[in-house]
């Protein structure tokens, strides 16, 4: 072996003290095996080790003085290419293990060309931690985006969390950084820590971590790359195939760790959710469940909207198979998954995305862009294409490696407008000098094209509430490219109309009937949603007024007007049965209401609506054309009494009208398209549903009487507070 002291000949001193210092930006140069014809040099750094040899040989390694740096030169036969280290720490512990040192780059530099383009809709499947196999050796392949960083080590319970120990190697022009340590095996804590070109030394969780430990501990698990065995296939080929906007859709809106509790008033396991919440959801009758964001998030109140972990579920409810299972076991029962997704901002926890590497790297520098200054979060760039690649590989992520069945993207106005909701002053225009973000809307329109050419059948819906134009409109056609759209508006004037006291309704009729103007514009979802019965708000229950009866039974109108008005479906949790108080997250929803006759109404009203809902045609098939709504009168606000038809495709036809008064109405006489029998095939005040069971005795004949522009008509018994549905029958 040559005098250690030649290795200071070989590799300039500065060098290795930033080696010590934890300051190199590519540890490959210095560590590992180095060396030209017949003669290597080993150098490793171990910090705890007493004694260092080379497995197999006979070769031991020399610590420089003063140093945790071990060293060897020789001849190159006496080491193989891929050799083990051997040494004793300072407890006497033996320990053996592959220099990470001595392999070299494992990454693509096909990924790395696509990742930079902003293309990559798999970057998941290279960057991050996964469980690696390099020459015959098997171990974890960390790799991150950190352009700005001086130096990026892998951190965790392997290495007692010292940024000295594993470096990373930088990948140069492409930001990315990346490290093979052999050994390592599913289940290991990690972080990365990242050292700024400031000298600031920060902890990072991945960004593309897959699983993180329960809140408020922050750090990533390494994931076995086992593949789970789905038995959903039959469901997906389905849905490959389905007509979704001629079929019906309705959705029900869950915050899982709200939703029930076990008998402690602790979490439920996914797996114990998809048991417990597909029989409810069958029972009732929903096409759909619409997840609040389960993706990684430390801050319970924030119901997972200030999202960190773009690519974990979170752990809260169990491990990503459970989720597998969780979405696997709905799908076998017929019940499709949609998330709420956040691609509009992110929080400023140190340890996530914020400044992630010393700079403003996912969000912007300007806090006229990068901040929004209503919920206190950042605003991604998207402008730079590798935080757009990170967001589009989140959304392909979520729906093929969770099979989920569509998503619904948050906050969509807010990442449109540049001025959303700011003050004068506090925002940058575009380059033209409007106020759309160009980048954004490239992005949504990318995002929305790829999600619907990868997976077919699959769902994009935005929470979108101003009238920026096509929103749900092919982005050949010039629209954004997403599926359908919250209709905000027309919530919230339904909402307005059924608070106010049914004596001053016919002052504000215009609430019912302006949503036609623009109800076939988009594809439009109807949502009573979370947002609704939350922050002083009140329940649906205590939105109405009047009496206990005038209550119940104006949200089984309410509801009622929901499932027969064009427009896909949406109601949160709670509201099947007329939860009581309004929601709070903190706690299970108050399940024991259903042991009183009226909220039993409520309930059994949810679910033969969806029955309705599903079973007649006209009711679902034209939800987002003209052709499948009439009026019959939308004029008569003396007697706040609204009636129309909706009509199929295949001539199918249905007649509601609804009595948004107390008062009962005898002899009402409303226009019929055909003549023939009508049956009441629903009605809002049924005894069954806790009404005062005044109707129509199963059905009308229609009078060759014109009516309203109609040529025939029938005189109705109306119910107070009531709906009434006929099907046209010949």
């Amino acid at each position: 072996m040559a005098p250690i002291d030649t290795i200071h000949k070989e590799i300039p001193d500065e060098s290795l003290r930033r080696i010590i210092e934890a300051r190199h930006h590519n540890p490959f140069e210095v560590l590992g095996r180095h060396g030209s014809g017949d003669r290597v040099r080993i150098l490793v750094f171990l910090p705890w080790a007493s004694r260092v040899c080379i497995e197999g040989t006979d070769v031991s390694l020399e610590r420089i003085p003063g140093t945790d740096l071990f060293a060897w030169q020789g001849q190159a036969a006496e080491v193989p290419d891929r050799y083990q280290l051997t040494w004793t720490d300072e407890s006497g512990a033996l320990h053996t293990a592959f220099d990470p040192y001595c392999f070299p780059p494992q990454l693509k530099d096909f990924d790395l060309h696509l990742f930079g383009e902003g293309t990559h809709w798999h970057a998941y499947r290279f960057l991050g931690a996964h469980v690696h196999r390099a020459d015959g050796v098997t171990g974890v392949v960390f790799a991150v985006w950190a352009p700005n960083a001086e130096r990026v080590s892998v951190v965790g319970d392997f290495n007692r969390w010292d940024g000295r120990v594993h470096p990373m190697r930088n990948r140069g022009a492409t930001g990315v950084w990346e490290l093979f340590i052999p050994g390592l095996e599913p289940g290991a804590l990690y972080k990365f820590e990242i050292r700024s070109r400031s000298g600031a030394v920060m902890l990072k969780t991945d960004p593309y971590g897959n699983r993180f430990q329960l809140r408020p501990d922050t750090a990533c698990i390494i994931t076995a790359d086992t593949p789970y065995r789905w038995q959903d296939q039959q469901w997906i080929e389905a849905r490959d195939q389905h007509d979704w906007q001629h079929a019906p859709l309705s959705v029900y809106e869950v915050h899982l760790s709200s939703w029930q509790r076990d008998e402690n008033g602790g979490y439920l396991n996914y797996r114990e959710l998809a048991h417990r919440l597909a029989a409810h959801v069958r029972g009732l009758g929903f096409t759909h469940v619409e997840l609040l964001p389960i993706t990684e998030h430390p801050f319970d109140a924030s119901w997972g909207y200030q999202t960190t972990g773009y690519y974990a579920p979170t752990s809260r409810f169990g491990t990503p198979d459970d989720f597998r299972y969780f979405v696997d076991h709905l799908h076998q029962n017929g019940i499709g998954i949609i998330l709420d997704w956040v691609p509009a901002h992110f929080p400023r926890d140190e340890h996530a995305l914020a400044r992630f590497d010393g700079t403003a790297l996912y969000e912007h520098e300007d806090p006229r862009r990068g901040e929004h200054r209503d919920w206190g979060t950042l605003i991604f760039n998207y402008g730079r294409k590798e935080v757009k690649n990170f967001l589009l590989a989140s959304a392909i992520y979520w729906l093929e490696e969770f099979h989920l069945d569509g998503l619904r993207v948050d906050a969509v106005a807010s990442m449109l407008y540049l001025d959303y909701s700011r003050e004068p002053g506090d925002w940058v225009p575009n380059q033209y000098g409007g106020r759309e973000n160009l980048e954004a809307v490239e992005f949504l329109r990318h995002m929305n094209i790829v999600v619907h050419d990868q997976f077919p059948g699959a769902l994009v819906i935005a929470e979108e509430s101003t009238a920026w134009p096509q929103v749900s409109r092919p982005t050949w056609l010039g629209g954004l490219g997403f599926s359908m759209k919250w209709n905000m508006g027309w919530m919230h004037d339904t909402l307005a109309y059924l608070s106010k006291d049914p004596i001053h309704r016919h002052y504000h009729h215009d609430l019912l009937t302006f949503g036609l103007l623009y109800a076939f514009t988009e594809n439009f979802v109807l949502p009573f949603s979370h947002d609704e019965v939350v922050h002083g708000k009140g329940s649906m229950l205590d939105k109405m007024p009047g009496d206990s009866w005038q209550k119940f039974a104006s949200v089984r109108l309410l509801y009622s007007y929901m499932f027969t008005y064009p427009g896909k479906k949406l109601l949160f949790m709670g509201n099947e049965f007329a939860q009581g108080r309004e929601w709070n997250d903190a706690a299970a929803l108050d399940w024991y209401l259903l042991e009183r006759p009226q909220h039993q109404g409520i309930q059994a009203l949810v679910a033969d609506l969806n029955r309705l809902y599903r079973e007649n045609s006209a009711l679902h098939d034209l939800d987002f054309e003209h052709a499948g709504f009439e009026w019959i009168d939308c004029h008569d606000a003396s007697q706040s009494v609204l009636s129309y038809m909706r009509k199929s495709a295949d001539g199918d036809i249905v007649i509601a009208i609804l009595n948004f008064t107390p008062v009962p109405r005898t002899n009402y006489r409303v226009g019929l398209p055909r003549p023939g029998f009508y049956r009441e095939i629903f009605n809002s005040d049924s005894e069954h549903y806790g009404g005062s069971n005044l109707g129509n005795g199963g059905g009308v004949g229609a009078e060759p009487v014109s009516w309203m522009n109609q040529e025939q008509s029938a005189a109705l018994v109306l119910p107070p507070l009531g709906a009434v549905v006929l099907k046209w029958e010949g």
